[in-house]
């Protein structure tokens, strides 16, 4: 707040004063920040004259930060979380460790600077922790840390980043994973060159179906491995060798085993959902599968007497969406039983409670997080409501907690104010910790979210929706409304924040987003009423809550957009093929035509299989019926197109399909690529910045004067 009022009282603030004034921060942390927003002020005013507002400016994405990962220590006395927060300047995101007491305390860093530190897991006394960083030369290394002196030091010093790391029982050995890599060769073979000749690079032989995913390009030949490591230190030790991947080691109590999850099964390239529960016995590193059915087992949790593993999965019967259930079994493989049917609702997370008679859980119902508590038989208890913030673009309900040894609780604690801030629970009493985005939010006003329910009309089922009003909202005016249409399809939104639906609404747009069927939180029946059906009666869901939203009394029924990305991205082309109700639409990342998309995107021995019930070549016709590109005759709605560059979910041929098809009618239309994106185009804020930009530039270009 002093920044803001001398910024708001004088022209120009020296570098000195700059300095004299970060200095009278409390930490290292908050003057840093401090020195950010007057850079971002300097960088992009040429009168370095604070001209700031009180609604959300593209800018401030810059200053947005979060809370994720909360790691309560054993004896429930302190937490250890990861503040994620990003440079303006280098236009990436970073991350910090902090510690803060139970009673919200003592709040205090354990990391500084611009790296990102994560991963934090305590020691099972207490007193030390292990960590991912990559503070000392931008190598992502395994670090120790002595509680009392909060010494720490490097455990790994390789060029490849060890990730999932655990703790054994008597807290001397760690087990994690690595990425292996190995020479792979090839049935192409040049001959020698003539010395001195400048040839191209060798061709690359491909023969594996899956040889790129998004955000990791093509990929290279190699799997993730299972380590195990000293707390002294020394030479990781290599426990496995196959050629699949290996995940989510954990100690047996004996430390005589490993369990973990792979799909080590022939036909995993085309069944790659079938993984299972395996142990690792480390006397001769021979392998045993615990779990046998068909779909896929994940996730291994040891219960604190050593006796159970609790462990996530579905039987795999193909459909769009399968329930994902929480299960428990002796740690010899038998006895299988599922604690949470009678939910209906995908469990996302678990932890054990220290009595190892039960277990807490989360999941979302109805686009909100839940906690409970699941004993052995199933029966269950809410402990708290609202964990989520973790998705800061778009609000998707994404969140994290951890148990302690006397169960109490940390988690994200999400809110249609604010990304995801620290709470506990205690005795289903949740106390919120932090407000990380305070400094921001003291004096940007924000929308206001309203929540509503419809029924659709081609069959009257109950759809639930969010209405964001601009700032400084009249209802006695008349706004211009955006459609926000989730991905996934299999995906849920919420009572969440939402950075870039705030923007527009700052902007001076009602924004309707929602859950319309296919989408998780409702079942399993609500969310296959799209299977082999997408998209298709979910067109209906959303118009009716256009409808919904327009007789709230406020919305100009003239001045309706639509938008929405990946999944959201092929109903707006859906929507625009089917209707000119909607002045313009933003297309984003989206399928065009699934005959080209499930030959092309990043998982082909998925696609098919789950959403369509043949292969293209063998029902061509269904495939179109159901593509945007069939329907690319009657649009007359001005449409842009956008994607990353590096998209290979949903590549960007498909919108360049669109884009010239859509230039081959005549409709109004334009590309947007952005360069070295994937699928999650808002992983660098800057392209978040970008994605709204062009948004709203697109729309406002076909939004009349008077309204802007």
């Amino acid at each position: 707040m002093l920044f803001l009022f001398t910024c708001r009282s004088r022209l120009l603030l020296s570098s000195a004063e700059v300095v004299i004034l970060s200095y009278s921060l409390p930490n290292q942390y908050l003057a840093m920040k401090f020195l950010y927003q007057i850079l971002i002020i300097c960088f992009f005013s040429s009168t370095v004259v604070a001209q700031q507002t009180d609604q959300l400016e593209l800018l401030d994405v810059f200053n947005l930060e979060y809370v994720s990962d909360p790691q309560i220590s054993p004896d429930g006395s302190q937490i250890i979380y990861t503040r994620n927060f990003k440079d303006v300047m280098t236009d990436k995101n970073h991350s910090n460790l902090w510690l803060i007491d139970f009673n919200g305390k003592n709040n205090r860093p354990l990391t500084t600077g611009n790296h990102n530190a994560r991963s934090a897991r305590w020691s099972h006394d207490g007193k030390k922790i292990i960590y991912l960083s990559n503070h000392a030369d931008d190598k992502t290394k395994l670090y120790l840390m002595w509680m009392d002196s909060r010494e720490s030091m490097a455990l790994t010093n390789g060029s490849i980043a060890p990730s999932q790391a655990a703790w054994s029982r008597d807290d001397k050995h760690l087990v994690f994973t690595q990425f292996v890599p190995k020479k792979k060769s090839s049935l192409v073979k040049m001959p020698n060159k003539p010395q001195g000749a400048e040839w191209n690079e060798s061709p690359i032989y491909i023969d594996d179906m899956n040889y790129r995913a998004d955000g990791q390009g093509f990929l290279k030949p190699g799997n993730q491995q299972i380590f195990s490591l000293s707390v002294d230190g020394g030479t990781p030790r290599q426990l496995t060798a196959s050629a699949h991947d290996h995940q989510s080691p954990v100690w047996s109590s004996d430390k005589q085993s490993i369990f973990f999850t792979a799909n080590l099964h022939e036909n995993h390239e085309f069944e790659p959902l079938n993984a299972e529960i395996y142990q690792l016995d480390l006397n001769d590193l021979s392998i045993k599968a615990l779990t046998a059915r068909f779909g896929p087992d994940a996730n291994a949790q040891l219960s604190p007497d050593g006796k159970k593993l609790a462990y996530l999965g579905f039987d795999d019967t193909f459909q769009g969406h399968s329930v994902r259930e929480l299960y428990v079994m002796d740690v010899n493989g038998e006895n299988h039983q599922s604690i949470s049917k009678q939910l209906d609702r995908s469990i996302q997370s678990m932890a054990w409670a220290a009595n190892s008679k039960g277990l807490y859980a989360q999941y979302t119902d109805q686009g909100d997080g839940k906690l409970i508590h699941l004993n052995l038989s199933g029966k269950t208890t809410e402990i708290a409501s609202q964990l989520g913030g973790l998705s800061l673009g778009r609000p998707y309900n994404a969140a994290a907690f951890s148990v302690s040894n006397n169960n109490r609780v940390a988690m994200t604690l999400g809110g249609t104010s604010h990304p995801a801030d620290l709470a506990t629970v205690n005795n289903k009493k949740v106390q919120r910790l932090t407000h990380v985005n305070e400094d921001l939010f003291s004096y940007k006003k924000l929308g206001q979210v309203k929540e509503l329910w419809w029924q659709s009309s081609v069959d009257q089922r109950s759809i639930q929706g969010w209405l964001i009003t601009p700032p400084n909202f009249d209802a006695n005016k008349k706004y211009p409304l955006i459609l926000e249409i989730h991905g996934g399809p299999f995906a849920s939104y919420g009572s969440v924040f939402s950075a870039e639906a705030q923007l527009f609404a700052a902007a001076g747009y009602v924004v309707l987003y929602s859950n319309p069927r296919g989408s998780t939180g409702y079942g399993q029946e609500f969310a296959n009423l799209i299977h082999h059906d997408y998209p298709n009666n979910d067109y209906h869901d959303l118009m009716s809550g256009v409808d919904k939203a327009i007789a709230e009394g406020y919305v100009d029924e003239e001045q309706l957009f639509v938008t929405g990305g990946s999944g959201g991205g092929v109903l707006t082309a859906w929507i625009i093929g089917h209707t000119n109700r909607f002045k313009a639409a933003v297309v984003a990342k989206p399928v065009i035509n699934w005959i080209s998309f499930v030959l092309y995107a990043d998982n082909p021995g998925f696609f098919y299989k789950y959403w369509f019930a043949n292969k293209p070549w063998e029902d061509a016709a269904n495939y179109l019926k159901r593509s945007p590109l069939s329907y690319v005759g009657n649009v007359k709605t001005p449409t842009m197109l956008l994607t990353g560059e590096s998209d290979y979910r949903t590549p960007i041929a498909e919108s360049e399909q669109y884009y010239a098809a859509l230039k081959l009618q005549k409709v109004e239309s334009a590309m947007v690529r952005i360069p070295g994106a994937g699928h999650g185009i808002a992983n660098r804020p800057s392209n978040l910045v970008a994605k709204v930009a062009s948004i709203l530039a697109w729309f406002d270009k076909y939004r009349p004067i008077e309204n802007k």
